[in-house]
């Protein structure tokens, strides 16, 4: 499958937001963003599948992704459109479980785990922290703009950049070789989310206008 357009991905963390998720959820939809996936591994399965079934809804009717971070038994539970699976999963299981036409990505933080991706099984990966970030602190030294560009090198399935990224440090992630940027804190715990995510479309308008070099 190919990444959603445009290739913004939006976690969910509602210790985080502001505002209710489905909130969150709609005023980034409104923005246009067209990704979101629901990372709230805190909450019981059933309260998972609740929450992916709640936003299902909305994301219908702006044409856009819904995945699941974690499990893809509760991604298949919330008939949402595919899973984000954690570092050292396994993503051959979770596309036999799936089928062919769910999107699966998986994180990593190493060329060597890049390396290993089988596109025929991952569609896309996401690499982080790019920066340190207070929204996942202990996940590791921020990789920075040289560690992505090895990664994006490296795999060859299209690499997706998180950790600490606003409109700024969004651009200079972009020119360095991903194909697209995941955000969480800055939206969630954004007054207003839209105005967060369309300055974040705009970055990725212009890097995708960019002729590749």
């Amino acid at each position: 499958m190919k990444l959603p357009h445009p290739p913004l991905l939006l976690v969910t963390d509602r210790r985080q937001a502001r505002l209710p998720v489905i909130d969150v959820v709609a005023a980034a939809l409104a923005a246009g963003g067209r990704w979101v996936s629901v990372r709230e591994k805190d909450l019981s399965d059933d309260e998972q599948i609740d929450l992916a079934k709640s936003l299902l809804p909305i994301v219908r009717r702006y044409d856009a992704c819904l995945t699941l971070h974690g499990d893809a038994a509760l991604s298949q539970a919330s008939s949402s459109d595919g899973v984000h699976l954690s570092a050292g999963s396994d993503p051959i299981a979770a596309r036999k479980l799936l089928g062919p036409d769910k999107l699966i990505g998986v994180s990593l933080h190493t060329v060597t785990e890049a390396e290993a991706l089988d596109p025929e099984i991952v569609d896309y990966a996401v690499a982080g922290p790019a920066f340190e970030t207070p929204s996942k602190p202990g996940y590791g030294p921020e990789i920075g703009r040289k560690g992505l560009a090895e990664i994006a090198r490296a795999a060859r399935v299209p690499i997706v950049a998180i950790g600490g990224l606003n409109a700024t440090r969004a651009a200079e992630v972009l020119a360095s070789g991903p194909a697209g940027i995941a955000v969480m804190g800055g939206v969630m715990r954004a007054s207003d989310p839209g105005r967060e995510v369309r300055g974040l479309l705009s970055v990725l308008a212009q890097a995708q206008a960019r002729p590749s070099q």
